[in-house]
């Protein structure tokens, strides 16, 4: 069985967000968990939420405890980017662009043929 979840609209670039979606992917949630409790990383914080937020979802939907479960699939998205002008040398408008991400997580269940 699976359990899902997801979050829109996160304030950080995708491209910064990877990288920490890609240091837990294929992890015990427990072990991610911890690790990014202890990142010091803003952009860990909405990673965190999410992995614990599909965590919830496993033990209120399934009964299965945090530390029976790993990190199946994880994606980080590109959201809608916010497109504006700030002023620039010489009277010109220099375009800035605000990217925002999408994060979706997939939770399974560790079986004894896996580990």
């Amino acid at each position: 069985m699976q359990f899902c979840a997801k979050a829109r609209d996160i304030p950080f670039s995708p491209y910064k967000i990877r990288f920490v979606a890609d240091a837990i992917r294929g992890k015990n949630v427990y072990q991610a968990l911890q690790w990014l409790a202890t990142c010091a990383l803003k952009r860990a914080v909405p990673v965190q939420k999410v992995v614990a937020s599909a965590a919830a979802n496993a033990k209120n939907l399934g009964g299965i405890h945090s530390a029976d479960l790993f990190i199946k699939t994880i994606c980080v998205d590109q959201g809608p980017i916010r497109r504006y002008f700030k002023p620039g040398a010489m009277g010109r408008a220099n375009p800035q662009r605000d990217r925002k991400s999408h994060i979706s997580i997939v939770l399974e269940p560790i079986t004894s043929k896996e580990v």
